[in-house]
Parts: structure tokens; sequence; C-alpha cells
């Protein structure tokens, strides 16, 4: 997903924000980009009166990402609100002096987003998607709820840091009795393909690494790994809600409620260089029993009990 928003100054009392990114049909992007709107009105920014906001979505599409990434630039927001590392990545390109928050990226450090997390030192700032440590609990979850599981394939997307999330995970496999091997998520062919010639061997199960592709199919991949009878664990609620099995990782609604203050304190005069970029705060767990049973699993009440959302 990549959805930009753009805010810049037309009146003395007006400020113009843009947002890039994600896709505008997608009822989980939208929910997010509501989220920072009424976080923003919470602030005392409403659109109409102080406040002049653009929005482009470029649905995970780097070329359409880069021309209204240049688009939103040119428009001389006060800030510009980005979500994915393709979309911050393209913002670093366009400019170096419009403000930048961006949500949903992995390693702004080793992107060349930001020099640090504690001093971001030029004009971008925001929340990075998920702790790499985190993603070995994925492989423990698909163990508890699916102990015949092997064999796990990793659905990751090398632009998304997915190369982090996947050295976490084979960390933590082999003393679960589990081998790992990747899929890199390109485009739908691809990932029918690979996840099709992992399933013809028995006692398999998926892990899907949380990055801005594996969004945008995450309806081809919820279908394929109920085609192919394959316990899946994913890093997001929002694949579990759409039909996956379980899900483990961050709020990322309130990671847009949080860049909204990130926005406001900018548009008052706080430079992003300052502000230090922020890790996931809530975390959430949910299981989809009506899944869970179409598969065979029983999920354990202990599992159950620790669960934030059970959909049944």
């Amino acid at each position: 997903m990549a959805a930009h928003s753009a805010c810049a100054a037309e009146r003395a009392d007006a400020a113009h924000g843009d947002v890039l990114g994600q896709a505008p049909n997608d009822p989980v992007a939208l929910a997010r980009v509501a989220a920072f709107h009424q976080a923003l009105q919470q602030l005392g920014w409403v659109e109409g009166r102080n406040l002049r906001v653009d929005t482009r979505w470029s649905a995970d599409n780097a070329d359409d990402t880069r021309k209204y990434a240049a688009e939103l630039v040119g428009l001389a927001p006060d800030v510009i609100l980005s979500s994915g590392t393709i979309a911050a990545a393209a913002l670093q390109q366009a400019t170096r002096t419009v403000p930048v928050v961006f949500t949903f990226v992995a390693d702004p450090v080793g992107g060349g987003i930001v020099d640090s997390l504690s001093r971001p030192g030029g004009n971008a700032t925001g929340f990075i998607s998920l702790e790499y440590s985190l993603s070995g609990k994925w492989p423990e979850l698909l163990k508890e709820i699916a102990p015949s599981v092997k064999r796990a394939a990793v659905l990751r997307d090398l632009l998304s840091a997915g190369i982090g999330q996947f050295g976490a995970i084979q960390n933590a496999a082999p003393s679960l009795g589990i081998d790992v091997s990747p899929i890199n998520v390109r485009d739908a062919g691809e990932i029918e393909r690979a996840v099709a010639a992992f399933a013809r061997t028995p006692n398999g199960g998926l892990i899907v690494t949380g990055s801005t592709s594996t969004a945008t199919h995450r309806g081809l991949i919820i279908a394929l790994a109920a085609r192919h009878k394959l316990p899946a664990v994913f890093s997001s609620r929002f694949f579990v809600t759409d039909g996956g099995l379980i899900s483990y990782g961050p709020d990322f609604v309130d990671q847009y409620r949080r860049a909204a203050a990130y926005v406001d304190r900018i548009l008052r005069g706080e430079k992003p260089a300052e502000l230090p970029v922020q890790a996931p705060t809530k975390y959430q767990l949910a299981i989809n029993l009506k899944t869970a049973k179409a598969l065979g699993l029983t999920v354990p009440l202990t599992l159950q009990a620790s669960a934030d959302e059970v959909i049944e």
C-alpha cells in the first residue's frame, strides 16, 4: 500500500498537507486515512477551515508513486504524509526540504531515509512498521496453531526489508522443528506459481511478512492458503478479518493516529530532523476460527484466550 497526503500554507491561518500511497478502494487503507483525519481534527486541524489536503493513491505502483511524489512536492505543501517504503523513498528523491512524515516503513535507516532513529537529521521522520525481533514470533504461532507443520514458505518483499524479517524467522524456526524457505513477492503470477510448487510437499505452512506488496496481494495470498490447505500466519489483523488464519503484528490504525500528532507538531513549527522515529506501541493477536475449521485445525483454548480478536 502506498498513499501520499500533503498539507501547505495558503493563508496565514491555513495549512496544506499531502498524502501519498495505498489504494483508493482498499477498506484497510481508507480506515487508516480516516483515523489520521479524525486525529488531526482533534488537534484542531479541520479540512476546509484551516487545512487543505491533497491525496494521491499509488497502490504500490512504483512508477505512479514517483510521479505522484513529484506532483505533491510541486504543490509546495507544509508537510507530506506517506505510507510504505516505496513512497518514502520516492519522496526522498523528490525533495530534501518539504517535511515528510512516513508510516509503514521497515528500515528507514538502511533505506537512507533518515540518519538515525533517535535523530533523523533531514526532512523526514515517522514510524517503523515493526521491529525485526517481532518476526520470530510468527513461526512460534504457526507451530502452536498447526503442530504438524515442518516446513514454512516465507513470503517477503526485498524492497521492504524482507531480508531482516526473514533473518529473525530463520533464527527462531530450527528450535521449533521448522525448515523455512523464502518466496519473493514481486507480482501475482510469481506468488501463485511459488505457493503452488511449495504446496506439493506435505506438512507445509506459510509465514507472510509485513510489507506493502503482501498487503496489496493479500486477497490472492489468503485464497492460495485456503486452496492448498496451508496454515498461514500473517503480520497484521486485516489479513485475518479478510479470511486468513492467524496474525500477530502492530496496530497500524493507531500508527496513523500517532502520525497525525507528528504532522500537528510540524505544522506548529517543529522540524522533522528533531522528531525521533518511533516504533509501534500496540500489537494485536487475531484468530479466525472459521478458517481454522476449514483447515481441520483445533485452536488451543489458551491461544484463543490470549487473542485480542477471535472471529467465529
